[in-house]
């Protein structure tokens, strides 16, 4: 595979309507991960089916929410709709795909913004459910990218108000240092910081006042990669030519 992308799409059907389908026609993506996007399989018709991919889709219970996707043009060994946790299957924050020797995840972390006891949740699944989860795949050894929308910035560099922001859900210091172990203790690699070290590096901008014009943004889409590729990533970027959704595209290319 030499090129992945993910994107929070905000709504597939709105994305569809923004151009978002006739964009992944021309980028030639081995596999597109797809957060948010807030629909059922017999909501949508053969414009979200690309002829080049096999594309699978795991959609939450409640309708017009959450929701995750995989496009591949390779035909996975299998693909993991269900995971270990049930809160996580009932609002459809994960998929994965398994090929030879490599997986590929889609995930859509909570947002804690909405009130307390999403916060909560969002901290219990992470530290309790997910990390345990991720340390048992690096000790297995598999290659694994996983791909999404984390909800959370890393460090002072990947959010325009560091400071204002402090209190607030996805730049709380109890998530960074989720991200802290990740990267640093367990091992694993944000794959954009790899290669771009560059400040005002977003993903994310508020629909509100004038974030996008002025680039007042957050970095809270990765590719994260078990400590086994580390070595494979050849360049990143962040697409903002067009606006399909409040996100924008990460596209990693690599050589595996």
């Amino acid at each position: 595979m030499k090129r992945i992308i993910t994107a929070n799409v905000n709504g597939i059907r709105a994305a569809e309507q923004k151009g978002f389908f006739d964009w992944i026609k021309i980028q030639n993506a081995d596999v597109i991960c797809l957060q948010e996007t807030k629909a059922q399989e017999n909501q949508l018709d053969e414009r979200f089916y690309p002829k080049e991919y096999h594309c699978y889709y795991q959609s939450a219970k409640k309708k017009g929410y959450s929701g995750t996707a995989i496009f591949t043009k390779q035909v996975p060994i299998q693909v993991i709709k269900k995971s270990p946790w049930e809160n996580i299957n009932f609002e459809g924050r994960f998929i994965r795909a398994d090929f030879e020797d490599l997986s590929v995840i889609s995930i859509y972390i909570h947002s804690g913004s909405v009130k307390q006891k999403r916060q909560d949740l969002k901290m219990a699944f992470l530290t309790e459910r997910f990390m345990p989860y991720l340390q048992e795949i690096k000790i297995s050894g598999r290659k694994v990218i996983i791909c999404g929308d984390m909800n959370i910035v890393h460090q002072e560099r990947d959010i325009k108000n560091w400071k204002a922001n402090q209190k607030n859900s996805g730049c709380l210091p109890k998530e960074r240092a989720w991200l802290d172990e990740l990267f640093f203790e367990v091992g694993f690699i944000d794959s954009f910081r790899e290669v771009n070290q560059e400040e005002r590096q977003y993903t994310w901008w508020s629909n509100r006042g004038q974030a996008w014009a002025n680039n007042v943004g957050w970095r809270i889409d990765y590719q994260i990669l078990t400590p086994n590729l580390k070595d494979t990533i050849k360049s990143v970027s962040i697409y903002k030519d067009e606006r399909f959704s409040d996100h924008a595209p990460l596209i990693i290319n690599y050589n595996l």
